[in-house]
């Protein structure tokens, strides 16, 4: 058999229109200044950040059968092992379309009316050989082979964004590793506070609960202690914030298959964030290992502070 990348994941794969606007998404209007077409899509992004960190990763959700298929030599051309993933002729890209502000902020409109998921019969042999799945909140489609991974004995890290009723808190119940932005930490739990959100997201079954919170930083709690963590943001020119938080799975997960501890995971992966988002577009800024070293080793790098239950004011 083939050679297995430490890292697999599948979800969505999306072609992105994007457009970027002279003016922050507040103001209700403004003039393009550029128009641009991207790959990008959740777990997509993420095995991209994996390789260009120098990690191995492997995409395993559908793709078209054809060979000259677009997303399959989009992934190619990112590092990504695509041998594994099944093939229909239907398969076919998420399309979205994203309007960017001058401050970075985007708003994405998409159509998700595609195959998604994996085969359902994904053998175990390939899963046997991995040390990490990615999924995000498309998996619940393929809920039966996250499980048979998870019980194979990978980490199965979660990228969940929406939620869609009891098929959903399954999908969380079966990620040791579950990386929330704050917002649908927020909708999921009904907690205001990160703390009280972190502890209801808490199980015994967990590695580790992180919960992004774009230029705010990041909140987590891992299972080598019970103290809660605040990790406050990078301060970097910020061009464009899509795939950020994609970006900052595939790195957490590349430093996973390291051995890091949670709070070297949580600050590789929130460095990384920091340097796609100086770039146009969710790939264009993709750092490498060696970037992401050397901001962590500079002097304005932040360090994690105890997250203290009083601190009820998120600032959203």
């Amino acid at each position: 058999m083939r050679a297995v990348p430490s890292i697999l994941g599948f979800g969505a794969i999306a072609i992105d229109d994007i457009v970027y606007v002279d003016q922050p998404l507040s103001a209700g209007k403004g003039k393009v200044l550029q128009s641009a077409r991207a790959f990008g899509g959740n777990v997509a992004t993420a095995l991209a950040a994996v390789a260009r960190l120098g990690g191995s990763a492997g995409f395993i959700g559908w793709l078209g059968s054809a060979d000259d298929d677009a997303a399959l030599c989009d992934l190619v051309a990112s590092g990504v092992e695509t041998a594994f993933a099944p093939r229909h002729p239907d398969a076919r890209p998420v399309r979205s379309r994203i309007t960017v502000g001058s401050d970075g902020d985007r708003f994405i409109a998409y159509d998700d009316d595609a195959m998604l998921g994996t085969a359902p019969d994904f053998p175990d042999e390939v899963f046997s050989r991995a040390t990490v799945l990615i999924v995000d909140s498309y998996a619940i489609r393929s809920l039966d082979v996250v499980a048979r991974a998870r019980d194979l004995g990978l980490a199965i890290l979660g990228d969940v964004e929406w939620g869609a009723g009891p098929a959903t808190d399954r999908l969380m119940a079966l990620c040791d590793h579950l990386i929330l932005p704050l917002g649908f930490a927020r909708a999921a739990t009904g907690c205001r506070a990160p703390a009280e959100m972190l502890d209801s997201l808490w199980s015994p079954s967990r590695s580790a609960v992180v919960l992004t919170d774009g230029g705010r930083g990041v909140y987590y709690r891992g299972r080598e202690e019970t103290t809660l963590w605040h990790l406050p943001p990078h301060r970097v020119a910020i061009v464009d914030s899509t795939g950020a938080g994609d970006c900052f799975h595939g790195a957490y997960a590349h430093a996973l298959t390291r051995g890091s501890d949670i709070a070297g995971r949580v600050a590789f992966a929130a460095a990384a964030a920091a340097l796609s988002i100086t770039g146009r577009g969710g790939r264009e800024a993709l750092p490498t290992d060696s970037q992401v070293t050397e901001l962590l080793a500079s002097a304005s790098a932040p360090s994690a502070v105890e997250l203290k239950y009083a601190r009820l004011d998120t600032g959203t």
